[in-house]
């Protein structure tokens, strides 16, 4: 009959032990070394797993600020008759020259219709403005606005609605008139309906134009004249004199808010 110690000693040589790999020695499957039978610890796996948490740690704090550039608000002008606020800059790089208001004669009153911002690329308006002009005038010139008006540089006119009760009907009919008359002023008193019509005659009238719409006019390269309804383009129109007659309307000999195109002919000065 085997003795206590002979049993231990059984024990101890069946502990399953892994060979050798490349001369060292591997540890027990059960934890246990195979040399001298003492428990391996969990430290190394420990230590690898604070670094690895504090790796991660360190990661976090260096994209903290990226998220505070991505919050960082963008400045805005507010329109002072309307409150209505517009970014001094687009995402495209486009500028704000200049904020108005649009209003509408309707029962004898001056109804406010909308507030409107003036972009355009500065650096090419610089540019435009020095090759044909040279030095700065020493107030805004009449050559400076016909110039504006009469080039292809990319220009846009950002509409808010201030008015509650505004129809899509009532804005085309608003849109014909004004482009209308602007058309017949550049041509010597000719009408051209069909193209003021363009602008915007595929806007649906069941669109609803509450206070806070936005709609979108820019000037592109190549005198096209783009229309954006709430972010959907509703018309597209190649035509010089279509170009020429919208800038008009705010720049013109008749804008539709005077104290806009002065500012927007200081803006111009500051480009020398």
């Amino acid at each position: 009959m085997a003795t206590l110690a002979e049993n231990v000693v059984v024990a101890e040589d069946q502990t399953p032990v892994e060979e050798k790999v490349n001369g060292v020695e591997q540890k027990a499957t059960n934890g246990v070394n195979c040399e001298n039978g003492v428990k391996v610890t969990a430290e190394p796996v420990l230590d690898k797993v604070q670094e690895e948490m504090k790796a991660a740690r360190k990661e976090a704090e260096c994209e903290a600020p990226k998220e505070e550039v991505k919050k960082e608000e963008v400045a805005v002008e507010v329109e002072p008759k309307t409150g209505v606020s517009f970014p001094v800059k687009l995402d495209d790089g486009k500028q704000l020259l200049s904020v108005g208001l649009r209003k509408k004669s309707m029962l004898g009153m001056g109804i406010k219709i909308y507030g409107f911002g003036m972009y355009t690329d500065n650096e090419k308006l610089k540019d435009l403005l020095k090759s044909k002009i040279g030095k700065a005038p020493a107030k805004p010139t009449k050559e400076m606005y016909q110039l504006v008006i009469d080039s292809d540089l990319a220009t846009m006119v950002k509409l808010v609605i201030v008015f509650s009760g505004l129809t899509m009907n009532m804005v085309k009919k608003n849109f014909d008139e004004g482009l209308g008359a602007s058309i017949k002023k550049l041509t010597g008193g000719k009408k051209n309906e069909e193209l003021a019509n363009k602008v915007m005659g595929q806007a649906s009238d069941e669109i609803k134009l509450t206070s806070g719409s936005v709609i979108e006019i820019s000037r592109l390269p190549g005198y096209v004249l783009e229309t954006k309804l709430m972010d959907e383009v509703v018309s597209r129109v190649e035509s010089e004199l279509l170009c020429r007659a919208y800038i008009n309307m705010y720049l013109g000999d008749d804008p539709f808010d005077k104290d806009a195109k002065e500012k927007f002919g200081m803006s111009l000065l500051s480009l020398f």
